[in-house]
């Protein structure tokens, strides 16, 4: 009986993976009719009290307030959340049902492999395999927040050196500060572009110095570039030609690291390439040394 579980359940298990990996093809009839369907509207964001979305999230919704008694998230943490747009309790929600996850998935392995074998793996041994599991799921989630949190620095660094040149450009052509800036803005897309011209909206709005804006938004980002181009700029004033030469010495500063940071990124990649290729070939050595090897060992 209990084989013929495991083999329903191993064919179950095979079964979707094909299915996930090659899935069916829509018919054209349904593909046209739905291109041909009216865009539904747009669904609201949740908000802070209502359930995220996603089971992981929904499962381990009644764990978010003690974690947050906890302490939990830390303030760097936060804002990685804040610029990955994660929210916190999905956040903790989803850190909970990992670590429940872990915590379980040790011991139906123990219990699958004494129903298979009829000998288990001792409680020690799982309960040490269940804490560790359990401690690495719960730090996963970290990993990707921080991961998005990452590339969306990045990007805002890569967007605000395309901002800066683009200003200094409009800025030898002849129109004032507040032109060029919105004409720079206009072009760029992206996250990171649409974070520059929220700010330079909120300074419009509220009639603030836009480079004080730009200074907030690198605090809130933990952007350094914007901070010190806030500072650069408070110092060489808001107009004339001493603005454009910070400008254009901040955009050719923000070039340069751009370059070295790709060429750093094109050296490790390349590093990384090697690695594969010394493990091949160590295969292949062993491949063809084993058989003389064993032969020796006969022989004695």
């Amino acid at each position: 009986m209990t084989a013929i579980l495991l083999g329903l359940g191993l064919g179950g298990f095979l079964a979707l993976t094909v299915y996930g990996i090659n899935p069916p093809r829509a018919s054209l009839a349904h593909t046209l009719a739905r291109l041909g369907r009216a865009p539904a509207p747009p669904a609201a964001a949740p908000r802070a009290g209502e359930a995220a979305e996603g089971w992981a999230a929904r499962l381990g919704l009644p764990a978010v307030p003690a974690l947050q008694a906890c302490g939990l998230p830390t303030g760097r943490l936060r804002r990685d959340l804040e610029i990955a747009e994660v929210r916190v309790e999905r956040f903790l929600a989803e850190k909970a049902t990992a670590f429940t996850v872990g915590i379980l998935a040790p011991s139906l392995a123990s219990l699958l492999w004494w129903a298979m074998t009829g000998s288990g793996w001792g409680w020690r041994f799982s309960a040490i395999a269940s804490l560790a599991t359990g401690a690495v799921l719960f730090f996963t989630p970290d990993l990707s927040v921080r991961a998005t949190a990452g590339r969306r620095r990045r990007e805002l660094r890569h967007t605000l050196s395309v901002f800066l040149n683009l200003v200094v450009i409009a800025l030898a052509g002849g129109a004032g500060i507040h032109q060029a800036l919105a004409d720079a803005a206009a072009g760029p897309q992206g996250w990171g572009a649409a974070q520059l011209r929220r700010a330079l909206m909120a300074a419009e709005v509220g009639r603030r110095n836009v480079w004080h804006e730009l200074g907030e938004l690198g605090a809130r980002t933990s952007v350094q570039e914007l901070a010190e181009l806030a500072a650069t700029v408070s110092l060489a004033g808001s107009e004339g030609a001493k603005i454009r030469i910070s400008l254009e010495a901040k955009a050719a500063a923000m070039r340069t690291r751009g370059l070295a940071e790709a060429d750093g990124a094109a050296q490790s990649a390349t590093e990384r390439m090697s690695l594969p290729v010394v493990v091949l070939f160590a295969g292949f050595l062993v491949f063809i040394g084993y058989p003389a090897l064993q032969n020796v060992l006969v022989g004695l």
